[in-house]
């Protein structure tokens, strides 16, 4: 019953990966710069300041499940952030990842759109452990970025979700190769969850949320309209590719790497 209000209030495709269900990005409100002041809560805060977690959080714990609840706009002084707030089976809040790169982005004659006009870039990558497995968050434009996979990846994530809401220019070249890239550059699972298009928006989504495995495989996938797109997920996949196609091992640390920056200011600190 809970299932099916979440579906009806939010009006977009919902994704079920077993235990896990992923929202898509900005869910509760039109994807505009005018609309972001509009429809951002106080996450913080929370109840009636925030009616979309406290509904997310309630259908957590009544079902029983975790939930990457997509993305909000998220109200936090005098500043705004395209926010995806993780909940666990027993509704409390488990990790908030604000969006780390921006959607600024100019394709003359076809899309125009800069979210700096009104969000703030968020500053912390965001891995959480949960029922269902160590997760990697990330919001639609984070996945243009293979450092913050690998970064993921190197803190041991299993499965890395990415809300989303690629737009009919970019989504029918990249959204399903980006996926694919990620999951495959770091042999884990990826999951993304996109709007069903709606034509007469301001902003038309290109749909078409999906799951891949290890390998790069599409596991399941759906078309633009709105849709359930559900699928069993097996981590011992990801160690059985990991020791078929030993990448970790055979990179070239003496030549390139990558600085975890968080970690180093963290041990700085001690």
């Amino acid at each position: 019953m809970l299932a099916k209000q979440l579906r009806r209030q939010q009006k977009r495709v919902l994704s079920l990966f077993s235990c896990l269900y992923v929202q898509n990005e900005i869910w509760n409100g039109p994807y505009s710069n005018d609309s972001f002041p509009i429809y951002a809560e106080d996450i913080d805060t929370g109840g009636d300041a925030s009616p979309s977690t406290a509904m997310l959080s309630e259908v957590a714990h009544r079902l029983q499940i975790t939930i990457v609840g997509g993305s909000i706009p998220e109200r936090s002084g005098d500043r705004l952030y395209n926010t995806c707030c993780v909940f666990g089976t027993d509704g409390k809040l488990k990790a908030k990842h604000r969006k780390i790169h921006l959607f600024d982005i100019d394709i003359p004659g076809k899309i125009t759109f800069k979210e700096s006009n009104t969000l703030t870039a968020g500053e912390n990558p965001t891995i959480v452990d949960t029922d269902i497995g160590r997760l990697g968050i990330g919001i639609c434009y984070d996945i243009r970025f293979q450092e913050l996979a690998v970064l993921y990846a190197a803190r041991g994530a299993h499965l890395l979700c990415y809300p989303g809401a690629f737009n009919m220019t970019t989504g029918p070249l990249h959204w399903e190769l980006l996926q694919r890239a990620r999951a495959a550059d770091n042999q884990l699972y990826v999951a993304t969850c996109s709007p069903a298009r709606d034509v007469g928006a301001g902003y038309v989504a290109w749909g078409h949320s999906t799951l891949v495995g290890p390998f790069g495989e599409v596991l399941a996938t759906t078309e633009h309209d709105e849709a359930i797109v559900i699928a069993e997920v097996d981590y011992s996949l990801i160690e059985a590719r990991r020791t078929s196609l030993p990448l970790e091992r055979q990179k070239r640390g003496d030549l390139y790497q990558l600085v975890d920056v968080e970690r180093l200011n963290s041990q700085s600190t001690k």
